[in-house]
């Protein structure tokens, strides 16, 4: 059973076409990359699905429910590519409004998301006072406070120092949930995705795990998905 679902999915601005009738599925409890280079459509594949764009044509779903239904946006979490905490409010006063904006009485998960991402000491600080790598881990626990069953993030580890960016994937690693993830990175999709979603020019031009990227063996796998991309549609 799919969890998340792209059905042809068109979106134009103004004379530009940013999707040409992306689909694909992401099966239930796996992990995707949508990995292409910028402007591909990565970003406003998400933004769809995270109900903040409506298409111009076709449909998405998550969990069953249509992108940007309520019931949809209850079961999901999404990440922007440059997230933006409110910058007057506290680290605390940030998780304490998006676990209040998602109905979460019990703190003790978010709790838990202050320590694994090292919050703690910085809860009293006003987000315009933190770094920008601090500011990104506010912004991914966040988008978890309610432990959604489907996760949409762009980027997730942008801004990240390494030892962070260990600390996000083996936090990921561990959730019951399934997660598209929109990278330009190859490195990130690999370790972070079970199958991968190559995108250029606004459509899917490859999908499958990164071991069976045509001419991967042969050519070595950046140059593989480079050709693909540059392939385009």
């Amino acid at each position: 059973m799919a969890c998340i679902s792209a059905k042809g999915l068109v979106k134009r601005y103004g004379e530009m076409t940013a999707l040409d009738g992306v689909s694909f599925e992401v099966a239930c409890g796996s992990a995707a990359a949508l990995l292409g280079p910028n402007g591909a459509g990565k970003s406003t594949t998400l933004k769809i699905l995270a109900g903040l764009l409506k298409p111009d044509g076709g449909k998405a779903y998550l969990g069953g429910f249509e992108a940007g239904s309520d019931e949809a946006k209850r079961i999901s979490g999404y990440l922007p590519e440059d997230p933006e905490p409110y910058l007057a409010l506290t680290v605390r006063e940030n998780l304490e409004y998006a676990a209040a904006l998602r109905g979460v009485s019990d703190w003790s998960w978010v709790d838990e998301l202050v320590d694994v991402l090292e919050l703690r000491r910085f809860l009293r600080y006003r987000a315009s006072y933190i770094s920008r790598g601090i500011r990104q881990r506010l912004a991914i626990a966040m988008a978890l406070v309610h432990k959604p069953k489907v996760l949409l993030l762009d980027e997730p580890l942008n801004y990240l120092d390494i030892p962070a960016q260990e600390t996000v994937v083996s936090l990921l690693d561990s959730l019951d949930a399934t997660m598209l993830v929109s990278t330009h990175i190859l490195s990130v999709a690999g370790r972070l995705a079970d199958e991968v979603l190559v995108i250029s020019g606004g459509r899917i031009v490859w999908s499958g795990a990164l071991e069976e990227v045509p001419g991967a063996r042969e050519k070595g796998l950046e140059l593989a998905v480079a050709e693909l991309i540059r392939g385009g549609p």
